[in-house]
């Protein structure tokens, strides 16, 4: 079993973090710093732990928010001196955002200088929503920046829909004001950045999916190579949902006399299994054709109803009179993301977003091992 997402904040962790602030701060008291920090920590998850770490902060660092900034900041890594980083920091961005609002340059300048030791998109996105125009100004000059880490936080933190973190619902509702981010940040020389600007644009086509695709039809036209990944990842949504123009937008139009076949190897499948189908396509007409294939399983739910979960195939070109033939399992097992339940589930074939064969399957559950 994988290591508890908790357990990256930990008491070792915290005499850890102690010490490294206290090199910086005579008066930091250490003792109650780790009394109130490991308080019933254990019995806690991660997000619960890093608000008692928080807390604990907030308890022991100056109540001027300008000099436990001047502390925090002299506290990171420097010159190969070690500092307050990794899931230190966690607790540090929510100390930032609960005490720096008033402070705002000063706030997010020390973000600004974390973030290259932990990621800070968690503490930012409170400072958007307080005042998301002075934000927005502030962080828009940070895709110039020299650090990569601090240019992926220009994209990653003003994400609408950033996952583990608060939502900013002006951005969700109204995402332009950071398109210019975006359009700075595309042809980054970093994919560590430029996979950032596709997972917000990725978020953005979740509640607008026509100005996505518009978006990345104006951008496309003699793209290189990496920005054509980009657009394409950030098209992922709408090419799961057959989005005609984010179709068009990687030329995959309308597949006129194509016929898709599919067959199911097994009918029946029993859960920690798979089910194994074979996809046969043909195209007999006059025009090649640029084909992406996925394919939906419609899952049972409690109630009996189904709910569908697109899964990626292949993309493959189909010449006149051409045939192609894929065989595939799909794993039926347990992840924490989903319940599974028996009954009549259904598998669908979606050739270039549309649905072009499907049949119906039986998942069963084991037995349960007798008493």
């Amino acid at each position: 079993m994988p290591e508890p997402l908790k357990n990256l904040l930990h008491e070792a962790l915290l005499v850890d973090m102690a010490d490294r602030i206290a090199a910086n701060a005579l008066s930091f008291d250490k003792t109650h710093f780790l009394k109130l920090a490991s308080d019933g920590l254990e019995a806690l998850e991660l997000m619960e732990r890093s608000a008692l770490i928080r807390d604990a902060l907030s308890a022991t660092l100056p109540e001027d928010f300008i000099e436990a900034a001047a502390v925090l900041k002299a506290s990171l890594p420097a010159s190969g001196r070690p500092g307050l980083t990794g899931w230190m920091l966690l607790p540090v961005n929510q100390f930032i955002a609960a005490r720096g609002l008033d402070h705002f340059e000063l706030g997010l300048d020390l973000l600004k200088a974390l973030t290259p030791h932990f990621t800070a998109e968690f503490g930012i996105r409170p400072f958007i929503h307080r005042d998301q125009q002075r934000a927005l100004a502030i962080i828009s000059a940070w895709v110039g920046d020299p650090d990569r880490h601090v240019r992926r936080l220009a994209s990653e933190g003003t994400r609408p829909r950033l996952p583990w973190a608060m939502r900013l619902p002006q951005l969700v509702k109204d995402p332009t004001p950071i398109l210019p981010i975006l359009i700075a940040l595309m042809d980054d020389p970093e994919d560590y950045v430029r996979r950032s600007v596709a997972n917000s644009l990725n978020d953005i086509a979740k509640d607008h999916p026509d100005l996505v695709a518009a978006f990345i039809a104006g951008r496309i036209e003699g793209a290189s190579a990496e920005r054509r990944w980009l657009l394409k990842h950030a098209s992922r949504t709408l090419l799961k949902k057959g989005h005609p123009q984010a179709l068009a937008n990687f030329g995959f139009g309308t597949a006129a006399a194509l016929t898709c076949e599919l067959r199911l190897l097994n009918g029946e499948v029993m859960f920690g299994e798979g089910l194994d189908f074979e996809i046969r396509l043909t195209n007999s007409g006059e025009t090649t054709h640029s084909l992406m294939i996925d394919y939906a399983i419609h899952h049972v739910k409690a109630d009996g109803s189904l709910s569908p979960k697109v899964f990626k195939c292949r993309t493959i070109t189909l010449a006149p009179g051409q045939s192609h033939a894929i065989e595939r399992r799909h794993a039926m097992r347990p992840i924490t993301t989903r319940r599974y339940y028996p009954g009549e589930h259904r598998i669908a074939i979606l050739v270039n977003g549309a649905e072009s064969a499907s049949k119906s399957f039986v998942l069963r559950m084991p037995s349960p091992d007798p008493a």
